[in-house]
């Protein structure tokens, strides 16, 4: 296993029972860069996650995090010092007021930065005298968050970190990963929010189905991926796009669509060939890139 990620995986799977949740999945999470996991709700973003932290145990293949296997409770336990996680499921200590539980997990962490987490405090307006369970489902969201970031993890992952979040704290929480990112800390959080993810992610990993689909840098999807769009004044011809960078070709009536990682000019000249009467060549987005890349089994 390489240096230059905190997260690999090779042949993961998962399954419960007949229903395979992940399936055969190499993952590589790149050191101090901010990762999107990005898949429709049940593609096995979760069940992932869980496997990486040692919370379930996978059904067969293996993988490290920060350089350990993540079958091993010893070497698990290990690595969980060095990782803060946010769960879907925020699950707090409800009968603790929010002050006694920031107090209660400072006392485990020896990165833990008091600055930070009386910040945080001030910042999302938590009460330190109300009970974990009398807060909203924002402020637990909220209350999860800050202790997360209250550390310097070498890695940190949240699942859905954005759920139950108004518009304002969605902000702040994306600034926050940011400003993690900058001070030496490995991002990974997993959505289905494609806007979030585009809007910080430096790389993007996309699963469907237990499976993955895409992983790919969304620098280089700005700079390369295009959609080219070819117009023929009758049924378009037979065509053949044996071409390097070629992600999907479809014909609709008298059109053909390209989707391209690369090779735009030469398919636009191969275009021409076929004596298209108009090519139009178009940068795309994210959205485009996903929901084309999980079309096939929807």
């Amino acid at each position: 296993m390489s240096s230059d990620y905190v997260v690999e995986t090779a042949d993961l799977s998962k399954r419960y029972g007949q229903f395979e949740a992940v399936h055969s999945l190499n993952l590589r999470i790149a050191r101090q860069q901010i990762t999107g996991f990005l898949g429709r709700n049940g593609a096995g973003k979760s069940t992932t996650i869980k496997m990486l932290l040692g919370m379930t145990h996978p059904t067969t293949g293996t993988g490290t995090v920060l350089g350990r296997p993540i079958t091993d409770a010893r070497e698990n336990r290990e690595m969980r010092r060095h990782v803060a996680y946010v769960g879907e499921d925020k699950q707090l200590y409800a009968y603790m007021t929010v002050g006694q539980l920031i107090r209660f997990t400072k006392s485990f962490y020896t990165d833990w930065r008091e600055d930070a987490a009386q910040r945080l405090l001030k910042q999302y307006q938590l009460p330190p005298k109300r009970k974990v369970k009398a807060l909203s489902k924002g402020m637990r969201t909220k209350l999860a968050l800050l202790l997360a970031l209250a550390r310097q993890p070498a890695l940190l992952i949240l699942d859905e970190p954005t759920e139950g979040l108004d518009p304002v704290s969605i902000e702040e929480l994306l600034r926050a990963l940011v400003d993690a990112a900058g001070e030496g800390t490995t991002v990974f959080f997993s959505s289905h929010q494609i806007a979030e993810v585009e809007r910080i992610a430096d790389r993007v990993c996309i699963i469907d189905h237990g499976k993955l689909a895409a992983d790919l840098s969304l620098d280089q999807m700005r700079q390369e991926y295009r959609r080219i769009t070819m117009g023929f004044a009758t049924r378009p011809p037979a065509y053949d796009f044996q071409f390097h960078g070629i992600q999907q070709v479809r014909t609709v009536g008298r059109q053909v669509i390209v989707l391209t990682s690369g090779n735009a000019d030469v398919i636009v000249e191969y275009a021409r060939s076929l004596e298209a009467v108009s090519v139009d060549v178009a940068p795309i987005g994210l959205r485009e890139v996903f929901l084309e890349t999980v079309k096939e089994e929807v």
